[in-house]
């Protein structure tokens, strides 16, 4: 199994973040890291839902990963996950292409059908009902693939009209960098990531544990045999949260515990504010736990 961490881009600064991300580059333990995908910083509500407040300073997004590209060498670098209600499916491709022509080959897609109503009502965009999500959310993953991919496109669907669309240059990674779906829908969003991704995330990691992801996974693998697809050629990961006074030491168990329910990937999400020491107690104890044995 190999680790990565996630970053949160409020109530942070820029050079505070890119610290953070420098260290992580100079730590082997780490394979990626993260950004996430949102306007406004993000909590979780009493009702357990989460929740947007606009009062909290937040970086963008894409402009952040960006600038973080330029300045780490090593490793891959993605958003968990980009939201293709927030960008137009073809700027995403645009900005995909890019931005791995910047990081030299080391851009991880991450893809999701979106969330957060109100926060995108505060920029005029209408989030829609869940069945609307989905159906965007698969026109835009044919679009993006296909722009990737094809020298030109024609495209007519619901939320996407394309006609003789060119994405020039392609990008570094070929056929196109690893698409990374952000899905925990049983009956489709699983089924559309059984068709698309090369990278499945779960992000209930925190709330689910590792019994959760295994049978989310389990779930998975039954929608690729369907379709008639190899489910070993879906990596898998899993979010898992560490707050800001939490205990680092809980990763020696936790890694283990998923390594063993099948997760090829862990990703710590780290709460502000950063510190590289933080991180680097983080690397600590999952060098170690990379090392014991699965209970």
């Amino acid at each position: 199994m190999k680790f990565g961490f996630k970053t949160y881009q409020y109530d942070t600064t820029w050079p505070n973040l890119l610290d953070v991300w420098r260290t992580a580059d100079a730590l082997e333990v780490f394979e990626s890291g993260w950004l996430f995908d949102h306007y406004y910083a993000v909590y979780g509500g009493p009702d357990g839902k989460p929740f947007a407040d606009p009062s909290r300073p937040c970086l963008e997004t894409w402009t952040t990963l960006t600038a973080l590209a330029q300045a780490t060498t090593r490793l891959r670098l993605g958003v968990i996950v980009a939201s293709v209600v927030s960008h137009p499916a073809p700027l995403i491709a645009k900005m995909a292409c890019t931005l791995d022509h910047v990081a030299n080959g080391r851009l991880e897609l991450g893809l999701g059908a979106g969330s957060m109503a109100t926060e995108l009502a505060s920029y005029g965009i209408e989030l829609g009902s869940v069945s609307e999500r989905l159906d965007r959310w698969e026109e835009a993953l044919e679009v993006i693939v296909s722009l990737l991919t094809k020298e030109e496109v024609d495209f007519a669907g619901r939320y996407y009209m394309l006609r003789s669309a060119r994405c020039d240059p392609k990008s570094i990674q070929q056929p196109h960098p690893p698409i990374c779906i952000g899905a925990q829908g049983e009956r489709r969003a699983l089924r559309i990531a059984a068709r698309w991704a090369q990278h499945w995330n779960f992000a209930g990691g925190s709330s689910a544990g590792p019994r959760g992801f295994a049978r989310k996974s389990q779930i998975l693998s039954a929608h690729c045999a369907e379709i008639g697809r190899n489910p070993d050629e879906i990596r898998r990961s899993v979010d898992v949260y560490l707050g800001p006074t939490t205990d680092p030491g809980v990763l020696r168990e936790l890694a283990p515990a998923y390594a063993e329910a099948g997760v090829d990937l862990l990703i710590v999400g780290m709460a502000p504010p950063y510190h590289p020491a933080r991180l680097e107690q983080v690397a600590e104890q999952l060098g170690t736990a990379r090392l014991a044995p699965a209970t």
